[in-house]
């Protein structure tokens, strides 16, 4: 609906305008400030993953050479001895506004839980690869959240973008437009009456 060409209208008008394109402005910038932050995630989850698969490799190889140094069986019974470690702690950061988790975990390196009697050195291997894939798990587990709460406040940031630059600056634009052009129609029309008025004082 149409706003009645008024001075009052005329301010509201380019003031929403004004506002609508500080807003786009602004959410175009946080949009490219998460877009960076989200491609860096990506290249870093690329990063980790890679290592995560090289170092299952180097794991279950040392694991394969344990089996045979010590036997399958002593295995077992270490790996089940073996306590499970699931101590976790989560603390967030924002960026732009969206809460980042931050996954805080204990140092990597690990004590052996088991006598080194009827050991081997692939049996440290293999424990301490484990122990490191693991870790880079949990830290991968990280950066995946992220990467979706970043692409879906992208996503919202988008929506919230394209609506103030496809709708409502198109139609503040317009509206200040045309009520500027009715108040100086009017203007123009006000003088004409007044000049008519003053030439017919002038003929008396």
């Amino acid at each position: 609906m149409a706003m009645v060409p008024t001075k009052g209208n005329l301010i509201i008008a380019k003031n929403t305008l004004a506002l609508s394109k500080v807003g786009y402005a602004l959410l175009d910038k946080k949009r490219n400030i998460l877009i960076r932050e989200m491609m860096n995630l990506i290249d870093e989850a690329k990063s980790l993953q890679s290592k995560i698969e090289s170092t299952f490799t180097n794991a279950y190889s040392a694991l394969e050479q344990a089996n045979i140094d010590v036997g399958i069986e002593t295995v077992e019974k270490i790996g089940y001895a073996i306590d499970v470690d699931d101590r976790l702690d989560i603390k967030f950061r924002s960026v732009m506004g969206v809460e980042i988790p931050i996954v805080i975990l204990p140092d990597e390196k690990m004590k052996p839980e088991y006598g080194m009697k009827n050991t081997a050195s692939s049996l440290d291997e293999a424990v301490s690869s484990f122990v490191k894939v693991k870790y880079m798990t949990k830290q991968l587990a990280q950066i995946e959240t992220s990467v979706f709460r970043l692409a879906d406040s992208i996503k919202k940031t988008q929506k919230r973008a394209n609506a103030l630059k496809n709708i409502m600056i198109p139609r503040y634009e317009e509206e200040t437009k045309n009520i500027q052009n009715a108040l100086d129609e009017k203007e123009r029309e006000e003088f004409s009456r007044l000049k008519v008025i003053k030439a017919q004082k002038g003929k008396k």
